[in-house]
């Protein structure tokens, strides 16, 4: 039997049998729509992350008395036990770091702030040196002037806003020049930086600058400074980590072989925490998406008994009129694996149309444009995987139908 010839007759049969081949093909369907979804949000997710990361800045360091992410409770009430990092560090990096091009410190606490009759809550009130908005990536000014270093020397009561805090208070007028509140303290608006939006639903524009020694006056120094470094050149950031690291072990006498008792954070790191706290999740998720893969395997074998059930007169009849033991099974063959094929192919429709409606909420939920790629090594492995599946489902059911004696078969009712 020509092979042209066996397509013609499964397709034939499965159209004679509409409603069982499209409850069939749903299980393939599903299955290579979730491994295909899975795959696109993941990598979705993954450059998310790595285009936040980049805009902290490349060549950026910063160091801080705890890591940015903490996994554990242990993990948590051990870094309860370290030091402070104070402003004599911050001088010592700054004198001793001969591969850093800026070293910045910076305060930070939350607050309510007031104007007039109006609050805006958990308001970041950051204390901060005159160079860090130099650090990293650079932040606008898209009104008046950013914080100066007679701004720090002074002490002086002014404060550079975020869009989220202008908003709130100055909608309808110029901020520059007016005052806020700060814990009742009175602090002048000398300038406001560019909107960035939100990560993961958290703005990142409700905050104020001020002089780090403004901050002091107001909360003391009772609490660990951020240390911000930028490398002068990439060539030297991986100079500008030991330096820095160096530094404060150094001041921290901390022995050969003694874990640092603080921690130098960058952009790369935080990608690679990211990258192996979420490696096991993906490749979980996408093994149990492709149980379903499966399943649908097992639906095209159990349909496939059913139709060599059906069918047994007419293999007999093939089977008396000079058709092989190959044909026959060829021909079952053939028809289980364009139903797998047919649902690998509408799986591929159903996987973009998945992944850009959870790109499109995802998006919204983060106020941020997020796009979920769907890989063509991925539509490609769905295909190569939907099409073995429906070879393998129907080897049992084709060599049962091949096997079949033609004799018993045409005496079946």
């Amino acid at each position: 039997m020509p092979f042209s010839e066996a397509i013609a007759i499964a397709v034939a049969s499965l159209r004679s049998n509409k409603l069982r081949s499209f409850l069939t093909v749903l299980g393939i369907l599903i299955g290579v729509s979730s491994v295909i979804a899975v795959v696109a949000i993941t990598e979705g997710l993954d450059r998310y992350i790595a285009d936040r990361v980049l805009e902290l800045g490349s060549q950026s360091i910063t160091l801080q008395k705890f890591p940015d992410v903490i996994t554990s409770r242990e993990q948590w009430l051990e870094m309860q036990k370290r030091k402070d990092l104070n402003v004599a560090d911050l001088r010592a990096v700054q004198d001793g770091c001969a591969a850093c091009a800026e070293v910045g410190g910076m305060y930070s606490t939350r607050r309510d702030v007031k104007s007039g009759r109006t609050t805006q809550e958990n308001v970041v009130i950051m204390g901060i040196t005159e160079n860090v908005t130099r650090i990293g990536t650079t932040r606008e000014i898209t009104a008046g002037r950013p914080l100066i270093a007679d701004d720090v020397d002074r002490g002086s009561p002014v404060a550079v806003i975020g869009s989220d805090v202008a908003d709130a208070f100055f909608q309808h007028m110029d901020p520059l020049g007016k005052e806020i509140l700060v814990d009742g303290r009175p602090v002048r608006v000398v300038g406001v930086a560019d909107k960035k939006g939100t990560v993961f639903g958290n703005s990142q524009d409700n905050f104020m600058w001020v002089p780090i020694t403004l901050f002091q006056k107001f909360y003391g120094t009772r609490r660990s400074v951020d240390i911000m470094v930028q490398a002068a050149s990439m060539a030297r950031f991986e100079d500008a980590q030991d330096q820095v690291r160096v530094i404060m072990r150094n001041r921290r006498h901390l022995g050969f072989g003694k874990p640092d008792d603080f921690s130098v954070e960058t952009g790369e790191s935080v990608l690679e925490l990211w990258q192996s706290a979420t490696r096991g999740i993906y490749v979980v998720t996408v093994v149990v998406t492709a149980i379903s893969l499966l399943v649908g395997g097992v639906v095209v074998m159990n349909i496939m008994l059913v139709s060599v059930t059906e069918r047994i007169r007419e293999i007999g009849v093939r089977k008396a009129l000079g058709a092989r033991r190959r044909d026959i099974l060829r021909q079952f063959l053939v028809e289980s694996v364009i139903l797998s094929l047919f649902g690998g192919l509408l799986g591929l429709l159903g996987a973009a149309a998945f992944s850009w409606g959870l790109a499109t909420v995802l998006g919204n939920i983060m106020s941020t444009t997020f796009t979920a790629p769907v890989r063509l090594w991925a539509v490609l492995l769905a295909l190569f995987v939907s099409t073995v599946v429906g070879l393998v489902a129907g080897i049992y059911p084709a060599g049962r139908a091949a096997a079949l004696d033609p004799v018993v078969a045409l005496r079946n009712e």
